[in-house]
């Protein structure tokens, strides 16, 4: 039922992916904003109770619906799983903006271009060299594949072996979003925000994103140059601050024999925090220390990107429809 569910909500997503400032989105934000309101008297301890608060409710709520619709009927159980992934995997999210920065770049249309990752990223690109450029269009790219596909994936499934449903998939996307809604929080709305709180929810993605990054770069070798990629993840992994970024960004640029790391693009802040996930990003989460040795970004890097991520994302589903064909002659 797995491989069923994660198969069908990327073909929903793919004809009608959720638009921007959608219901579910600007509740969450709500949401936010009220645990943090309403549990958060500025002391450290409290950073945690926001956090499982914020996170722990709407899990509960999902498996909830999940355990009676299972009981009455697998097919009102599939249909949950569906819409709770459809809800938490995000790939239109952010491969619309991808494309559009590409098909700019490939009919000369550079301004537009960086007009493109400035609104999706919020970062003052216009300063950028042409180089620079291409290398944050692939980081965040790559990192946004991964946190909207490949993080959800391995999650969902996981939950489902459990018999929790789809509610691996919530905490994944909602620990997520509580990482970057906290510590983007100070500078989009200039609010006080506990920094106790901040430090938390990227402290517990982190470690909830500890396994999944791993399993996303190793996947990456496998499709790609499996020999650079093995040796980016050694060797450079360190570069950036963020660990499980830093893995999965020298994996990913060994497999396609790209050069990535460098310094981070200066920050706009967007008019105010009901944007796209996407849009909101901790201060200097892809600031690296150095660069990788190898070729410097071009456009050939970008196709070389999006096929190392459909690679990648068939090599998972013929492992899960593996695994769940398995069970069934199990």
């Amino acid at each position: 039922m797995s491989f069923l569910a994660v198969l069908l909500a990327l073909i929903v997503e793919q004809l009608r992916p959720l638009p921007q400032g959608n219901p579910v989105h600007e509740s969450l934000i709500d949401w936010a904003r009220w645990t943090a309101r309403n549990f958060d008297a500025g002391r450290e301890h409290h950073a945690w109770v926001v956090w499982a608060v914020t996170l722990s409710v709407p899990s509960l709520l999902v498996f909830g619906v999940f355990k009676l619709f299972d009981h009455y009927s697998v097919l009102l159980a599939l249909l949950w799983n569906l819409v709770v992934l459809y809800l938490t995997l995000g790939f239109r999210q952010f491969s619309h903006h991808f494309t559009d920065i590409r098909d700019a770049l490939e009919q000369g249309q550079e301004e537009r271009a960086r007009t493109v990752l400035q609104q999706w990223r919020h970062l003052d690109a216009s300063e950028l060299p042409r180089t620079e450029l291409l290398r944050h269009v692939i980081e965040h790219a790559l990192l946004a594949a991964h946190r909207h596909v490949f993080g959800v994936f391995f999650w969902f499934v996981l939950g489902s072996a459990m018999g929790l449903g789809p509610v691996g998939a919530v905490v994944y996307r909602m620990a997520e979003f509580c990482s970057r809604y906290w510590a983007f929080k100070t500078r989009a709305e200039v609010a006080a925000v506990n920094e106790g709180l901040s430090r938390r929810s990227q402290l517990a993605f982190s470690v909830l994103d500890y396994v999944p990054a791993r399993m996303t770069a190793a996947g990456f070798a496998v499709v790609g140059n499996f020999e650079e990629a093995v040796d980016g993840w050694r060797q450079h992994a360190g570069l950036w601050k963020n660990d499980n970024d830093g893995i999965l960004l020298s994996a990913a640029a060994g497999a396609c024999g790209v050069s990535l790391g460098g310094a981070a693009a200066p920050v706009i802040a967007p008019a105010s925090v009901s944007t796209t996930f996407d849009a909101m990003l901790p201060v200097d989460e892809d600031d690296g220390q150095g660069s990788m040795p190898g070729a410097a970004p071009t456009l050939a890097h970008l196709r070389s990107v999006v096929g190392l991520v459909w690679r990648s994302m068939v090599l998972w589903m013929l492992l899960l429809a593996l695994l769940s064909l398995a069970n069934l002659l199990g």
